[in-house]
């Protein structure tokens, strides 16, 4: 019998799965045998000649032909990485993409851009005697449409002060959420809340307003969403995706209500689809509420990030 080492299943699952069009082939191939196996992906390159088991070949096996057919690897191992931290996922949730990274990293700059601020007006408070009334630096965050949880809990582990408030209006994936939340101990730091975007914090009236409201939502429209690739439209939850005819409905919805919900010197943050930076600039600039608004741009030149800084009044 062919004694498969790690070396050569890793490098079969590779060939067969650039063969078969799957993308980031390698990456795949290892995160099934670091699964399978119970290794970090590390371990796979320390440990290259290690012989695999007939029962673990099977089940890589199995889980191979089901990743070829377009199944995303995600789901297969139930788990996937985000912002250097594994989360737990599912079906009931979308996968975290690398691009939503950047979103984590620039609210994370402005929540430390204001505690920065604060510090200061604090040591200028306590030169003039009247320390007692400056704030505890805690800044408050609401992550609408959190799915599995992977931005709140990204904030909150790399930025201490943040305590969060995150919706959601499916409950099978506020349950993934909730996990993920446990697994990073961060239960005492982020509140998770069922509901339709901020209904469920009208409802609990249990905070003041946010210095910062995040949000990956739903954005694809109805062509982009009939022209979503096999492994997206036939595996991750439509709710998670689709966002009407021209894929804005759930930020019209949010953009409504905002102004309620920050404080006057706080910010919105939103990803965005790849061409709707300036229909979305438009519809923020109508409610007169914010200023500054910008578009940053992923690694491929397309609208990513939208920024906007509420208008002091």
């Amino acid at each position: 019998m062919e004694t498969w080492t790690i070396q050569k299943l890793l490098n079969w699952i590779t060939a067969y799965f650039t063969e078969k069009g799957v993308d980031a082939a390698r990456l795949k191939a290892e995160m099934l045998l670091s699964s399978v196996l119970s290794l970090k992906r590390i371990e796979l390159y320390t440990r290259f000649d290690k012989p695999v088991e007939k029962s673990q070949l099977d089940q890589l096996h199995a889980l191979t032909k089901r990743a070829a057919q377009s199944e995303p690897v995600a789901y297969l191992i139930g788990k996937t990485e985000f912002y250097s931290m594994q989360l737990d996922i599912s079906p009931d949730c979308l996968i975290p993409r690398p691009e939503t990274e950047l979103l984590v990293e620039r609210a994370i700059e402005f929540l430390r851009s204001r505690t920065a601020q604060s510090r200061e007006m604090q040591d200028t408070l306590q030169q003039g005697r009247i320390s007692e009334t400056a704030g505890d630096n805690v800044q408050l965050v609401c992550d609408l449409c959190t799915g599995s949880g992977c931005i709140a809990a990204a904030i909150a582990a790399n930025f201490a002060n943040a305590k969060i408030i995150a919706t959601d209006i499916s409950d099978p994936a506020l349950k993934i959420a909730a996990a993920n939340i446990k697994k990073h101990n961060l239960e005492k730091r982020i509140t998770l809340l069922h509901g339709d975007l901020f209904d469920p914090i009208i409802q609990q009236l249990d905070t003041a307003q946010f210095d910062l409201v995040v949000s990956n939502p739903p954005y694809v429209s109805a062509s982009e969403f009939a022209a979503l690739d096999k492994n997206v439209k036939d595996y991750e939850p439509r709710i998670a995706l689709f966002a009407g005819d021209d894929g804005l409905d759930i930020y019209r919805r949010i953009i409504e209500k905002i102004d309620l919900f920050l404080k006057p010197d706080g910010a919105m943050m939103l990803e965005i689809g790849y061409a709707q930076g300036h229909a979305l600039t438009q519809l923020i600039e109508q409610t007169g509420v914010f200023t500054d608004i910008k578009i940053e741009k992923d690694i491929n030149n397309n609208d990513r990030i939208l920024t906007a800084a509420k208008t002091p009044t």
